[in-house]
């Protein structure tokens, strides 16, 4: 018996890295997954994972920044897990840089996904959520939401913002029964990892020990230690007086 058996789950983002890794911890413990994402062929190869594992998950197309393709997804989803138990906001926009150098039209597109797309998904599922007496919402932050780096300032803002939205969301669901909490990551190596040394033009090397040497566990975080805790909170078994909050999966961050 999984701790999500029979409930329904949606993870956006989940073409790779931690949403990948986040859909396939939750299928494993038995629920049913609707993998959301824009990247087609990375996102049904998330789901086909699933489904060669012997779990039961589908691949939905859907740009979360599309209110009109969110509520297309929440319906779709719907078809076919029966039931929307779990969402996870996952999906996300990575743009680095000084306030001076960001655009406007960059400023819209990050927020429109990173903080819009999120609250736009929990109004679609809200019903659905509403219906299910095990429901929960975990968005994923990050370290981001609680300290400033350097030249960060569109992600940096986005993320603080996700971290209040789980908040005001989990004052005003707490009457359906509905917990959301957050979970915050350090450094994780995935893709956006090396993303993030693009953005700084640094050696890759060097920056990667870098990264390791910044927590107290000297190494970067994998995406399934950050599946766990996601798994932790999505469970009524495991959190079920848990609401509001937010993890840090961090491996001991080292402020500087």
């Amino acid at each position: 018996m999984g701790k999500l058996d029979n409930l329904g789950a949606i993870v956006t983002g989940a073409a790779e890295g931690i949403g990948e890794a986040i859909a396939i911890e939750l299928a494993s413990n038995g629920a049913k997954v609707a993998c959301i994402d824009f990247n087609e062929e990375s996102g049904s190869d998330t789901a086909k994972k699933i489904i060669d594992s012997g779990g039961e998950a589908t691949f939905i197309k859907t740009d979360i920044s599309d209110p009109d393709q969110v509520k297309k997804m929440i319906n779709s989803s719907v078809e076919f897990l029966g039931s929307i138990d779990i969402l996870v906001n996952n999906a996300a926009k990575f743009t680095f840089g000084a306030v001076e150098d960001v655009s406007q039209e960059e400023w819209e597109d990050i927020l429109k996904v990173n903080v819009i797309g999120y609250s736009t998904c929990v109004k679609e599922a809200l019903p659905h959520l509403k219906k299910s007496g095990k429901s929960a919402v975990v968005n994923l932050a990050s370290v981001s939401s609680l300290i400033a780096g350097p030249k960060f300032v569109p992600y940096n803002t986005s993320k603080g913002a996700v971290l209040m939205l789980t908040r005001s969301l989990s004052v005003d669901l707490a009457e359906y029964g509905i917990r959301v909490n957050a979970v915050c990551p350090g450094s994780i190596h995935t893709s956006a990892t090396y993303k993030h040394i693009a953005h700084m033009g640094t050696d890759v090397e060097k920056t990667l020990k870098e990264f390791q040497e910044g927590s107290l566990l000297k190494r970067q975080g994998k995406p399934e230690e950050v599946a766990k805790a996601v798994l932790f909170l999505a469970s009524h078994e495991d959190s079920s007086f848990i609401t509001g909050e937010n993890i840090i999966v961090d491996g001991g961050l080292i402020y500087t």
